[in-house]
């Protein structure tokens, strides 16, 4: 009888837990996978797909982002491990990493998917984004800026996607440019963040829910700059505009966020 019951009771732990488990979506048979990372290696993330943003950069941030420095960027257990430090490093009292494609990995429209497992604690700001690969040909924000995900730690259950255009930040016309979700487990579970992005629209999704919709409401520079190549950074960052709002909390750190996999689809012919 106590062997039964203890099988019963074992069944109802992993089905509430299967229950649990964010869901993800089935892929429609119109994409094909054309770039792909499943971190199935060990060190260094992989140079023919990945290079480094290096230095101070932008946001009144906090932290340095190092150059293929394991502490900061690794590829360990399958999985992506980019991790912020509390430490003195080239002037600055933080470190951490921003892994970008830029010119390794770059597209035109498809769908990008990245499973991530995301960090906690006040001061911290992860992100997994986009920008043109050639920023210098427009500049910021008439270029455009592709927010697949950000969370900020004084909010850790909400994750955001944006879209930022010479329009929506210059002429603050913000009107449906954002939106956000709450989560139970965003940073005890791997969670699917994803961008479609298509001639007349960029369509996000969180796991199998779609958050938000931006279309092409005119086709001009200010209103739709996405018609170029754009790479894909992924970065915790300390501090900052945002994610020093509310304040930040040096104990929290060391952080880290996880990544699975990340992969790139373009649409069948």
């Amino acid at each position: 009888m106590k062997i039964i019951l203890s099988a019963i009771l074992a069944l109802g732990f992993w089905a509430g837990c299967l229950a649990q488990s964010p869901e993800i979506p089935k892929l429609d048979p119109k994409w094909k996978l054309v770039w792909s990372d499943e971190f199935e290696y060990t060190g260094l993330p992989d140079t023919n797909k990945w290079g480094y943003e290096v230095g101070y950069i932008r946001n009144k941030e906090l932290q340095y982002y190092t150059d293929s420095r394991l502490k900061n960027a690794r590829v360990e257990d399958g999985k992506l491990v980019i991790e912020a430090h509390k430490e003195s490093y080239k002037g600055m009292d933080y470190t951490s990493a921003s892994v970008i494609s830029q010119k390794k990995g770059d597209w035109l429209y498809g769908r990008v998917e990245i499973r991530a497992k995301l960090p906690e604690g006040k001061g911290i700001w992860p992100a997994l984004w986009m920008l043109p690969t050639d920023r210098a040909k427009y500049g910021w924000p008439k270029g455009g800026e592709i927010d697949i995900m950000e969370m900020v730690g004084f909010e850790p259950k909400r994750v955001h996607s944006t879209v930022h255009t010479y329009d929506t930040y210059v002429n603050k016309k913000t009107e449906g440019q954002s939106k956000s979700i709450e989560l139970e487990t965003p940073q005890s579970d791997f969670h699917l963040y994803v961008v479609e992005w298509y001639p007349d629209r960029l369509d996000f999704y969180v796991d199998a829910k779609k958050l938000l919709s931006y279309p092409k409401k005119e086709d001009t520079l200010e209103f739709w700059p996405f018609r170029e190549k754009f790479y894909l950074i992924m970065n915790i960052a300390y501090g900052g505009a945002w994610g020093a709002s509310k304040g930040i909390d040096p104990e929290c750190l060391p952080q880290r966020m996880e990544i699975d996999y990340v992969r790139v689809y373009e649409e069948k012919k």
